[in-house]
């Protein structure tokens, strides 16, 4: 998951695992990109890179100004000035990262939240980068796929964080996730990874069966030792009053999974899309309600199987995943 979890610690852990780890470029600079990609590449094991692809949700000014006047006594016991903060639009600095993987290619780049143009996945592959992109239905999957990818990430409804899917406006995919495998795979021909839900064995050996060549997990590593998962989201996932996981775009203007909390029930119903506006808006009340252990005000990212979610090195939590496949 983009925003902290996923460190250079946690890439390499996982590699040293045997499995293959991802860093994700979201929220961060192209320098920070740049450190952490040599960091990861210094240990000598492929890996790869997540991109946010830019496809913005704007929402209006009158849009945004209601809705950060609504969530402004939130921010009061820090101090904080919701209700007067800009509205902002940005790209995640996303042609200057594009340009420090074609100068200083990785094994594999994905992406998320759509499929880059044609030219880009082109340009990726001939810096010697295999393309994978995110999809969340068989369309997407076409789509992508008639640009020229190597391959699909097909993620179900169930992961934790921001769903991928190219159309935000549109309600959550609800396929399970060994359906959705066999459906894009069966759709394109191409080598599928299922993702979404992924807590023990037997969600691998039914995403398997279905036909992916592979499974991806986030949630299930958040509390791991190498992750960089804050203190007040690790007690989240191990507190059992915390009892469901729901979709909201209360907190980012974008659907997104997570723990449900008190912020979440107060402002989902009111909460427009407007991605990354609502993202950049609330930021400052989550990086405060996190150093305060204040859970209800924070986007508690969690898939599905959050419960499978444990305290152990990287290794072996992933040992316990696959041991008797």
């Amino acid at each position: 998951m983009a925003g902290g979890p996923t460190t250079p610690g946690l890439a390499t852990a996982v590699g040293a695992a045997g499995a293959f780890a991802f860093l994700a470029a979201g929220y961060k600079t192209p320098e920070a990109v740049a450190a952490e990609i040599a960091e990861v590449r210094a240990v000598g094991r492929p890996f790869g890179v997540n991109v946010f692809v830019p496809t913005p949700v704007p929402v209006e000014e009158a849009e945004f100004r209601r809705y950060a006047t609504r969530i402004a006594a939130e921010g009061t016991p820090y101090g904080l000035d919701l209700a007067g903060a800009a509205r902002t639009e940005d790209d995640d600095h996303w042609t200057a990262k594009l340009d420090l993987l074609l100068a200083d290619p990785v094994p594999v780049v994905s992406f998320t939240f759509g499929a880059p143009p044609a030219p880009v996945i082109r340009d990726l592959r001939r810096a010697g980068s295999r393309v994978l992109v995110t999809v969340t239905d068989p369309a997407e999957a076409a789509a992508a796929a008639d640009l020229g990818v190597d391959g699909l990430v097909a993620q179900s409804g169930a992961a934790g964080g921001h769903l991928g899917t190219f159309t935000p406006d549109a309600p959550p995919p609800l396929r399970p996730l060994p359906e959705l495998v066999a459906l894009v795979a069966g759709r394109t021909g191409l080598p599928v990874l299922g993702a979404g839900g992924i807590g023990g064995p037997g969600d691998v050996r039914a995403a398997l069966a279905a036909g992916a060549v592979g499974v991806l997990v986030g949630t299930l590593l958040l509390r791991a030792d190498e992750a960089g998962t804050g203190r007040t989201h690790r007690d989240a996932l191990a507190d059992p009053a915390r009892d469901r996981t729901v979709v909201t775009r209360a907190f980012t203007g974008r659907p997104a999974r997570g723990l449900r909390n008190d912020f979440i029930d107060r402002h989902e119903a009111a909460a427009p899309l407007g991605y990354p506006a609502l993202h950049h808006l609330t930021r400052p009340l989550r990086v405060a309600a996190a150093r305060a252990g204040d859970a209800d005000r924070l986007h508690l990212w969690a898939g599905t199987g959050w419960r499978a979610a444990r305290d152990a090195p990287a290794a072996d939590i992933l040992t316990t995943l696959t041991h008797s496949l």
